[in-house]
């Protein structure tokens, strides 16, 4: 089941949603195997998480990590706060990893097949 999601979820959620980075389409709260992740786009592989001060050095994050990774998965993590005071510092690092990722299929527009 879905958990509510944090204020910082909420803020990426608005700015990821509805193909508004370079026209690249992000589910939320998809379930990947055993795990749900925060926001996944599939045509890139890209996971974005959102984290709070309970996932620092966490053991059980670098294995899920570590799953994902293997099943073709980028895990790409940010601290809430970073979310929350540099929103556009985070949609530029995710665009980054999105350009990074080698995915085909956008046209010159920036739209999705």
């Amino acid at each position: 089941m879905r958990r509510a999601p944090t204020d910082a979820e909420r803020r990426l959620w608005s700015m990821l949603r509805g193909k508004r980075i370079a026209g690249w389409k992000f589910r939320r709260q998809e379930q990947i195997g055993d795990y749900i992740v925060d926001f996944v786009c599939f045509q890139a592989r890209l996971i974005v998480e959102v984290d709070g001060s309970q996932h620092a050095e966490n053991a059980d994050d670098m294995t899920r990590d570590a799953w994902l990774e293997m099943q073709g998965f980028r895990v790409i993590r940010f601290w809430n706060n970073d979310v929350l005071t540099n929103a556009d510092g985070v949609a530029a690092a995710i665009l980054v990893a999105l350009e990074v990722s080698g995915a085909h299929g956008h046209d010159a527009a920036g739209g999705a097949p």
